[in-house]
């Protein structure tokens, strides 16, 4: 809820944390590298963390980038930087979680994600939320508290069934969970193709203007 007051949403004392691998070439968005090549993938995937990261920065509350290894990579955004543990999806998000709650963990392959949407899941008073992605998985999850261990127990990642998988263990574990607006991950050339024919956030804008036409 915004603050008539202010014009600022209230401080939640939450930490989002914005999940990226660092943009290499060949490792990063490797199925929309199919159609746009390598170097435009990881110039892409650099522009979608910016605007992720800058949607969480707009909320006012604390924000930390946690990258799969060392990377210089958005220096321009004035964030506490974490490196993810070693380990399977599951596990690295249970580590911040455990150790960082409350807690929200969103992912890079949301660019055009509206701020009211992350307000919405960041806000929640349940004991879990999710925000749910189309294909079936998540863009964010947020703890008010540490959960069990058992939380991401058995999920198979890039199912399509995350989702449902995840909220069975919470609720197995005595959670309450609530799930928050549904948006959609951009991973594939059609998901690409609606991000480009839909509202575009400025630095994904930015890198399309100066890298030039793209044919997809």
């Amino acid at each position: 809820m915004l603050d008539r007051r202010s014009g600022r949403f209230p401080y939640t004392g939450a930490v989002i944390a914005v999940f990226a691998k660092a943009p290499r070439p060949g490792e990063v968005k490797t199925r929309l590298a199919a159609a746009v090549g390598d170097e435009c993938a990881a110039g892409l995937h650099r522009a979608f963390v910016a605007d992720v990261l800058a949607t969480a920065l707009s909320l006012g509350e604390a924000v930390e980038l946690h990258t799969d290894r060392p990377t210089e990579e958005w220096a321009e955004f004035r964030v506490a930087r974490r490196l993810q543990v070693a380990g399977d999806l599951g596990t690295r998000l249970l580590h911040v979680l455990r150790t960082a709650a409350p807690a929200l963990i969103i992912g890079s392959d949301v660019p055009s994600i509206p701020a009211s949407h992350l307000r919405r899941v960041l806000d929640s008073t349940a004991d879990l939320a999710l925000g749910p992605a189309e294909d079936g998985g998540y863009w964010a999850i947020r703890a008010r508290k540490a959960p069990g261990e058992r939380l991401f127990r058995n999920v198979a990642w890039s199912s399509g069934r995350e989702l449902e998988q995840t909220v069975m263990n919470a609720r197995e574990d005595g959670l309450d969970v609530e799930i928050g607006p549904e948006w959609y991950d951009v991973d594939t050339v059609e998901e690409f193709r609606r991000l480009l024919a839909g509202w575009r956030p400025p630095h994904t804008s930015r890198f399309l203007r100066l890298f030039g036409p793209l044919r997809v």
